[in-house]
């Protein structure tokens, strides 16, 4: 229950010790440790990568000042969907880098992608489909974000379709 705690602590405080001030559109690159304590045998968990990915959005919304505009206003983020596509297995002991960026954001919802490297090497890619609220009001991204150009990624409206359905009644 508490096992990314120690984690996303670790990352606040990286984050803010780095103090550099990435625009809300570029890429974020976090690097992280593969401990005994993310992985079954010998490979990373399944569910440590959506640990990974939620310490790199941390660490994101802290290096590109998003976070000190969300606590000013007192916004939050909620994450509606997540998705991951594994690509190869993440050793114990790895140093993982995961790049972080919005791939695309509309009037309710931004999409993250994070895309967890070792030595270069793809390994998974973590997106997540996510609101800002502010108490019931959900804020529109572009007010955080900046406007995003042109129609939802294929992918992206696919796997948009999807959840969809799976929503309908049946």
């Amino acid at each position: 229950m508490l096992a990314g705690l120690p984690r996303n602590l670790a990352t606040v405080v990286a984050a803010l010790v780095q103090r550099d001030s990435a625009p809300a559109q570029s890429c974020v690159r976090a690097w992280f440790h593969i401990t005994p304590l993310d992985t079954g045998l010998s490979k990373l968990k399944s569910d440590r990568y959506l640990q990974l990915a939620e310490a790199a959005q941390l660490d994101f919304l802290i290096r590109t000042g998003l976070m000190r505009t969300m606590l000013a206003r007192r916004y939050a983020f909620v994450n509606g969907a997540q998705l991951v596509r594994f690509a190869r297995p993440v050793a114990v002991f790895s140093r993982v880098s995961i790049d972080t960026r919005v791939v695309w954001a509309d009037a309710k919802w931004a999409w993250f992608s994070h895309a967890l490297s070792v030595r270069d090497t793809h390994c998974a890619e973590v997106l997540v489909k996510m609101k800002f609220k502010h108490g019931a009001r959900t804020v529109t991204p572009a007010e955080l974000l900046g406007e995003f150009n042109g129609p939802l990624p294929e992918p992206l409206r696919r796997w948009d379709e999807t959840l969809a359905a799976l929503d309908a009644p049946h």
